[in-house]
C-alpha cells in the first residue's frame, strides 16, 4: 500500500514531511484535506487511534478564533464536528500506512515506520 500524506499544501510542516519523503524515495499520495475535505468515518478512526486531543490542533488560529461555546466542553464527538466543518483544524500532517498513522512530523519516527 501507497503512504498517503494528509495535510494543507501550504503548511511549512508539510512541506518539511513531504520533502523529507521524497530526500528518502518514499512514494505516497498527498490528500489536501482543506481542497479536498476529509469525512468523518476518517477522522473517527484517527481519533480512535490517538485521541482527539492529538488529532485537534488547539493551538492554531481557526481553534484560536472560535467562540467560547465552541472551544468549551469538547469530547470526541464535538471534536470531529468541529474538524469536518473546519479541516484546518486537523493536526498535521497525518501519514496514514495502512495499518496505523503517524501525527506530526519527527524525521526520527519518520524513518523508523518507513525505513
Amino acid at each position: 500500500m501507497t503512504p498517503t500524506l494528509y495535510g494543507i499544501k501550504n503548511c511549512d510542516t508539510i512541506k518539511k514531511a513531504r520533502a523529507w519523503l521524497d530526500a528518502q524515495g518514499v512514494a505516497y499520495a498527498f490528500h489536501d484535506y482543506k481542497a479536498s475535505g476529509i469525512d468523518g468515518a476518517t477522522l473517527a478512526k484517527w481519533v480512535a487511534e490517538h485521541g482527539w486531543e492529538t488529532i485537534l490542533n488547539r493551538a492554531g488560529t481557526t481553534f484560536r478564533t472560535l467562540p467560547d461555546a465552541d472551544r468549551e466542553g469538547i469530547d470526541a464527538g464535538k471534536a470531529i464536528a468541529l474538524m469536518s466543518a473546519q479541516p484546518s483544524m486537523i493536526k498535521r500532517p497525518v501519514l496514514d500506512l495502512g495499518g496505523r498513522t503517524l501525527v506530526g512530523f519527527k524525521p526520527d519516527v519518520y524513518a523508523a515506520a518507513v525505513g
